[in-house]
């Protein structure tokens, strides 16, 4: 569904990916792995065209996508839920969501998904006429999450959707993820949980240094000792 070939991506003068090559298949979710500054923000950055590779091909279902535009990326079905949550503070919870739907063509189908997210999120429905700036870190990640899905993703991009908040709230989160992966939802996870991401992906790509150093399902990672002493506090 999604392929990068040879990507190389660089800040400056600084080689921040370095002949990445990963593919994911419809309805997969893949993780993606590694310590911070290995690549994985800006390999989902590339992907959104919110940065542009020196060298490489991302194609989408054989769609070269390399010199699109991120506004004709999002219309593709290819969405991205940032790092950090990045809702509008100023707009209330209905507000944000809609902003999610603002590149869609179909109009028909809005409420009705509207309805969708507040169901699987239904504390936004209790929330929706509050700004977002009073909802807690775990409710502004959700309608982060939600934001995201109403603009209908074929491909769902979440950069570290458990970052900052407690573990009751991360529990909360993960079981969303693992609900819109049984309904056939294609997910890239970057997560810093990651014993958490191995327990849920089909398949998993680790970086180091802005290279794939390592890939294969979450259970053989999850095994490889390698990957139990670095990442999942085993004995180094």
């Amino acid at each position: 569904m999604l392929k990068i070939e040879s990507l190389n991506v660089f800040y400056g003068h600084v080689h921040a990916l370095k002949d990445i090559t990963m593919e994911i298949s419809q309805g997969e979710l893949v993780a993606l792995l590694g310590a911070n500054g290995a690549g994985k923000t800006t390999t989902l950055m590339t992907i959104s065209a919110i940065l542009k590779p020196k060298s490489g091909q991302i194609t989408y279902e054989g769609l070269d996508l390399t010199h699109e535009s991120s506004r004709q990326i999002v219309q593709r079905g290819i969405v991205q839920c940032p790092e950090g949550r990045r809702i509008f503070g100023g707009l209330t919870v209905s507000e944000n969501l809609l902003m999610g739907a603002m590149r869609r063509s179909d109009r028909v189908n809005l409420a009705a998904d509207l309805d969708r997210v507040l169901e699987i999120f239904p504390v936004l429905g209790k929330r929706r006429n509050q700004s977002g700036s009073t909802l807690s870190g775990g409710e502004q990640q959700m309608l982060a999450i939600g934001r995201a899905l109403m603009a209908t993703p074929r491909i769902l991009m979440l950069d570290e959707p458990s970052l900052g908040l407690a573990p009751r709230v991360i529990d909360d989160i993960f079981k969303v993820i693992r609900t819109l992966h049984q309904q056939g939802v294609t997910i890239l996870l970057v997560e810093q949980n990651v014993r958490l991401a191995l327990e849920i992906a089909d398949r998993c790509y680790v970086l180091e240094t802005g290279r794939v150093v390592m890939q294969g399902t979450g259970a053989e990672l999850k095994a490889n000792p390698k990957i139990e002493n670095i990442y999942l506090g085993g004995s180094a």
